[in-house]
């Protein structure tokens, strides 16, 4: 997919994670390369050609999971790909955000488009018409199991074509008739294979996945800037991100972090007033192993980023129609590419590295407080005692990381068996990725009140300053929130620097030095 102002070109099986980011941050029109549309062709003409053959074909010609043996009559064959969307929409739970919409609806439009799955040109434009109207499916967030395909939720996507039930437009609620009537819009009537090509498939799991890892990304790149700031507020020493330590370790995502705190802290006049006469030998672990938790963060979050790529390129409903049968003839092949596997466990490792990002966060907090380990004021205000300070603002961190480790046990070992026991296993990954949102939000609160716990340390340190790329977050920072001088009310300025986390603020001016994070 290419980007051009504000339009996109889809070449199916061609995204970039770049691409995904893109879509995720914000609408833009698109449109499908010509060349997929003979291909997609192709594909609906094979389906047509098995039901005019009349020999039986799963999910064209039959019923659906357990009733596979039960044989569908022509004349009903629309009536049940209807009655297959009305009967899976069982969703439940607050609706998916239009960020995570957007990319079921791309990836499901990418995979249609790939030719396998045997459904008209049609349907790959009306759900383009949808995207580009800002017609964005009502999606219960919770309803699947991530086998069989993500089947509720892309119920509830392809309820929409139909011109059933409810869309979002501009965040508002609407009944989906008089929206695709006012962007002008038919519904569809579903044809052979339709329905359920529309809703096997894991693009629910893989775009909650998605938007856990670009989140886990802004929330990376913010502890790393809240962590160098807290180094300096600390007076800890950069030795340890000594290019010649990691070098004989040999851990890529290590070498490269240690490579972006030595560039934070450069030419910070704190850490030039304590290079001789320090009487500290080694600073705690969460300041002197940063390179190493947050290395191995970086990998993880690089090894989830290549399989949700993977993923968001793939063929995953279910069956397939393959244009090189046996004597030259289209054949309908059965598998299972549905089953989200890879994502849930895709997920469950991201959940490790967002709660991990958090938990040392946390750490820093915890010392920048304790004079006895920082040399700041106790609870980095004055006349503590009759201030509390940061005392409280810690106890939320805590929690907050605590919560954490419970939502980071992963989903993927768990499976219950559904429809009769014909799906026996499942993946469990719509849960596994949904839950990374509650967990990045936790973690950019915790980094948030880290941000705030550093910048009052450093404030601490005048007139000396830190380095520049740190000058810069700090006058960010104190724009919105100002020097604790004395306690107030406290959580508008958590939230403001939890915002800041969020919208990648804190890395916006440096963003140099944070692509090889994309590479």
């Amino acid at each position: 997919m290419t980007q051009h102002a504000k339009s996109w070109t889809l070449k199916p099986g061609a995204m970039t994670l770049a691409d995904l980011r893109a879509v995720w941050a914000a609408p833009a029109k698109l449109t499908l390369a010509a060349e997929a549309y003979p291909v997609i062709e192709a594909s609906a003409a094979a389906v047509q050609a098995i039901v005019a053959k009349g020999d039986a074909a799963y999910g064209i010609n039959t019923g659906f999971g357990l009733l596979a043996k039960t044989r569908i009559p022509d004349e009903k064959l629309e009536q049940l790909q209807r009655n297959l969307i009305l009967s899976h929409s069982v969703g439940t739970g607050e609706l998916l955000s239009d960020a995570v919409v957007r990319l079921i609806m791309l990836m499901k439009i990418g995979s249609l488009a790939r030719g396998f799955s045997g459904v008209r040109p049609l349907i790959v434009d009306t759900l383009i018409a949808l995207y580009n109207a800002g017609i964005m499916p009502a999606i219960p967030a919770k309803g699947s199991v991530g086998a069989s395909g993500d089947l509720a939720p892309l119920s509830h996507m392809t309820l929409a074509m139909l011109g059933v039930g409810e869309v979002r437009v501009n965040g508002e609620l609407m009944a989906a008739p008089e929206a695709l009537a006012q962007a002008g819009i038919a519904p569809v009537v579903l044809a052979a294979k339709e329905g359920l090509a529309l809703i096997n498939g894991t693009q629910v799991s893989n775009a909650l996945a998605l938007h856990g890892l670009f989140m886990a990304e802004r929330l990376l790149e913010a502890a790393m800037v809240t962590g160098a700031l807290s180094l300096d507020a600390a007076k800890g020493s950069d030795s340890p991100f000594d290019a010649r330590v990691h070098a004989v370790r040999g851990q890529p995502g290590q070498i490269l972090a240690a490579q972006m705190y030595r560039q934070l802290v450069a030419h910070s006049a704190i850490r030039a007033s304590h290079l001789e006469g320090d009487e500290r030998v080694q600073d705690p672990y969460s300041l002197r192993c940063q390179p190493q938790v947050m290395g191995a963060c970086l990998d993880l979050i690089g090894n989830v980023g290549r399989t949700l790529l993977i993923e968001a390129n793939a063929v995953t409903d279910n069956p397939l129609i393959f244009q090189d049968g046996p004597n030259g003839q289209a054949e309908i092949v059965s598998g299972g590419n549905f089953h989200a596997e890879p994502v849930a466990f895709a997920a469950d490792t991201l959940a490790l590295a967002i709660a991990e990002i958090g938990a040392l966060a946390e750490r820093r907090i915890a010392l920048l407080i304790d004079a006895t380990l920082s040399g700041l004021p106790p609870f980095l205000v004055r006349d503590p005692g009759v201030n509390s300070g940061f005392m409280i603002a810690h106890v939320t961190a805590a929690a907050l990381a605590s919560e954490n480790k419970s939502l980071a046990h992963p989903a993927s070992v768990d499976s219950l068996p559904t429809s009769a026991n014909q799906e026996d296993h499942v993946s469990m990954a719509t849960f596994a990725g949904r839950r990374l949102d509650d967990m990045a939000h936790n973690t950019a609160v915790i980094v948030g009140i880290e941000l705030l716990a550093a910048a009052q340390g450093i404030d601490f340190h005048r007139p000396l300053k830190t380095s520049p790329h740190l000058e810069h977050v700090h006058h960010q920072l104190r724009q919105k929130v100002p020097f604790f001088d004395a306690d107030r009310f406290f959580a508008p300025d958590i939230e403001a620097a939890k915002q800041m986390v969020l919208q990648g603020e804190l890395s916006s001016t440096c963003k140099n030095l944070f692509a090889p994070l994309y590479a």
